[in-house]
């Protein structure tokens, strides 16, 4: 019972991924051939309210439910890790229709065809793990 919560906002996660059809492969497709701003609506608005709600955990001095304080470490920021990492994900983004959010989504719609790509997704964070002390950062 103490999962409950996280089921409902999974829930609701799902169910506004669905109706905003930021699912669709065909959303995705029009995203990446420029012929739509839709998809770039939907994450503009994603990444506009994790500045706003950046800034007032910040502001507020907002804890975890534990009573944790809430930490952020600044990126060390390097061209090619972040040039590297957004090729290889925009790249499967594109192949599949679907990032990480979405596949779950889908899954939970019945679309047992997409336990391929999340197994693939997690194959490369695997690898990644196994390879990152090789890799830039």
């Amino acid at each position: 019972m103490k999962f409950v919560k996280y089921l409902g906002l999974g829930l609701l996660f799902g169910m506004v991924m669905t109706k905003s059809e930021a699912v669709s492969w065909y959303r995705i497709q029009e995203m990446f051939l420029f012929d739509s701003f839709h998809m770039y609506g939907i994450i503009g608005s994603a990444v506009v309210l994790g500045i706003i709600t950046t800034a007032l955990i910040k502001a507020l001095n907002l804890q975890t439910f534990k009573g944790e304080e809430i930490k952020f470490h600044p990126k060390n920021m390097s061209v090619p890790r972040y040039l590297i990492g957004g090729i290889i994900f925009g790249l499967g983004w594109s192949m599949t229709g679907a990032c990480p959010g979405p596949m779950y989504t889908l899954l939970g719609q019945g679309y047992w065809a997409v336990l391929i790509i999340i197994a693939s997704a997690l194959v490369g964070t695997y690898l990644y793990g196994a390879l990152r002390s090789k890799l830039p950062h």
